[in-house]
């Protein structure tokens, strides 16, 4: 063979594998979908134990739907209109995504006024939750409420107070089948939180709101925050969002809906990454979805610690979406999603 077809051939074998390189690169890099249309993924799944993978299939893939929010908070899927609404905590609005179209802002200050504050407090909406009418309820930090939004997306004061006193700022809330909403109320939409002179109650409480009266039901915790049932009710969690105890609690909880013998249902304390226990889900299994350090910590019944989904942004909160099976997660700046094996549980209405 002449020295000149060795010469060809070296530089066609080059083209090739420069070819072959910038297409993987490519590949890497790209947050959009395969040629196949499949999701390409974000962020990482950490398996702990065997069971995960009949919860979240191997080749699962984080997708992230939409960004550039600046805390994003709430999800709550709205199955006659097939789109997720979703708080922004600092922007003060509520959005929606679609599927077939751009994000969209639904209500403007839709945690009240928040008059003075400085620019990045978390003076906006927070939890929402729909109705046994459909209609959405949302938690509002400045207005230190929990109102109930209209057809009209005209927003009307659902509970305000606790014997005559403001709450400090609802964050998070979930139904029980027998109609009452139970809801957790951290300081956090307080500018200075435990210490603000406008607090008014002097603890962080769990409250339960049925039949038109307000009732506390936990009174011990520094930060309670994310709030969900087991699938038979007969378990409630809540999630501790304090630096110095991370903790999820759990409480049973009677017929009548009264709750004790709270106890520590897994603590995260030592943890060093970024996050808290914040909000959660159950699954109809029964397993726990907890937003906190570094993703979704993933726990069966039994407090078994069974790995996490790792957005690649800190979550705070997620909601079951789509057919059921697919786990939507608001993370900082973020809209992701992951689909699941296991359907989530069904609303209480």
């Amino acid at each position: 063979m002449t020295r000149k077809v060795l010469l060809l051939l070296a530089w066609a074998a080059l083209v090739v594998s420069c070819s072959h390189s910038n297409r993987s690169e490519s590949a890497t890099s790209s947050p959009a979908t395969s040629p196949a249309g499949a999701p390409q993924g974000t962020g990482s799944v950490v398996r702990l134990a065997p069971a995960l993978d009949q919860i979240v299939p191997q080749g699962a893939a984080i997708e992230k739907l939409a960004g550039g929010f600046q805390f994003t908070e709430g999800p709550l899927w709205r199955p006659q209109d097939q789109v997720l609404w979703f708080s922004d905590v600092v922007g003060n609005v509520v959005r929606q995504w679609s599927p077939n179209g751009p994000v969209k802002v639904l209500i403007q200050k839709a945690g009240g006024d928040p008059g003075n504050v400085a620019p990045g407090g978390f003076v906006g909406p927070n939890g929402e939750v729909a109705d046994k009418d459909g209609y959405v309820l949302i938690c509002q930090h400045t207005a230190r409420r929990i109102v109930r939004v209209g057809a009209d997306l005209q927003m009307t004061p659902l509970v305000e107070r606790y014997q005559g006193k403001r709450f400090n700022s609802p964050n998070d809330l979930v139904y029980r089948s027998d109609g009452a909403l139970y809801f957790t109320d951290p300081p956090y939409g307080l500018a200075k939180q435990d210490e603000d002179p406008a607090k008014e109650i002097p603890f962080n409480g769990v409250y339960r709101l049925k039949n038109g009266k307000v009732d506390v039901i936990i009174k011990d915790l520094t930060r309670p925050n994310g709030i969900a049932f087991s699938p038979d009710q007969k378990v409630l969690y809540i999630a501790n969002s304090d630096e110095k105890r991370k903790v999820w609690m759990r409480y049973d909880v009677a017929e009548d809906g009264t709750v004790s013998n709270g106890g520590v249902f897994f603590d995260v304390t030592a943890e060093k990454e970024d996050g808290l226990p914040d909000g959660m889900k159950v699954d109809s299994q029964g397993n726990i979805y907890g937003s906190g350090p570094g993703g979704v910590w993933v726990f069966s019944p039994d407090g078994k610690h069974l790995g996490t989904i790792k957005p690649p942004e800190t979550p705070a909160n997620c909601n079951w979406g789509d057919d059921g099976r697919s786990l939507y997660m608001t993370a900082r700046t973020g809209l992701y999603r992951i689909k699941l094996a296991v359907a989530g549980t069904k609303p209480a209405f």
